[in-house]
This record gives structure tokens, C-alpha cells and sequence, in this order.
């Protein structure tokens, strides 16, 4: 599970689309207070981001449609609380970096 802190426009197809369906599931955990993945390190660092992760949502939605995919799955903007601005990571934007460049993707990292 994971929530890139990369640029959506680097992201190749899989890991564009892999965290949208990610990000799916953190927001349904914290928003409705689900216990499975409650703990994971991932989930964590957005509690009291919601706004954050929501724009998060929203530049990949439209990276998504700018690719050319259909989009039927919008978050409620009356949960997007606490602040707008993501400063807590699990890897450093450096090391999420050399993560994809691991990966052999088609990422232009």
C-alpha cells in the first residue's frame, strides 16, 4: 500500500492507476473508520490529512482522464478535513525515487 509523493505525471500506468485504488482504500478506512489496514504505516501518515489526500485524488483523477481513462469514483469533499499539505512520509521523496527506478517501470523517475 502505498501513496506516491511524485510528480502523477511521472507515474507509468500501473502505478498511476495501482494508487488510485490505493488511495481508495485509505480514504474508506479513515473515513469510515475501518479497522483493516488502520495500522499500516501508509494509512497513518494521512490521518488529519484528509484534504491532502483529496487533492491528491483529484491530480490523479485528472492525469487519469488526461491519459484517456474514464473516472466514476469521486471522494466526498465534505470529509476532505485537516490539512491540505502532506509532510509526513514513509520514504523520502529521494527513496520513493530509487524505489521505482528498482521496479524496471515505465516511470520516468
Amino acid at each position: 500500500m502505498r501513496i506516491w509523493d511524485i510528480a502523477v505525471k511521472k507515474l507509468c500506468r500501473n502505478h498511476l492507476l495501482g494508487e488510485h485504488r490505493e488511495l481508495h482504500a485509505i480514504w474508506s478506512v479513515l473515513t469510515k473508520c475501518k479497522k483493516g489496514y488502520s495500522r499500516h504505516p501508509e494509512t497513518i501518515r494521512w490521518q488529519g490529512r484528509l484534504k491532502a489526500l483529496y487533492l491528491r485524488h483529484e491530480e490523479l483523477v485528472k492525469e487519469m482522464q488526461a491519459r484517456g481513462y474514464n473516472h466514476h469514483s469521486p471522494l466526498n469533499y465534505n470529509l476532505a478535513k485537516g490539512s491540505a499539505k502532506q509532510t509526513i512520509f514513509v520514504n523520502s521523496i529521494k527513496e520513493q525515487i530509487q524505489i521505482l527506478r528498482k521496479k524496471k517501470c515505465e516511470c520516468s523517475v
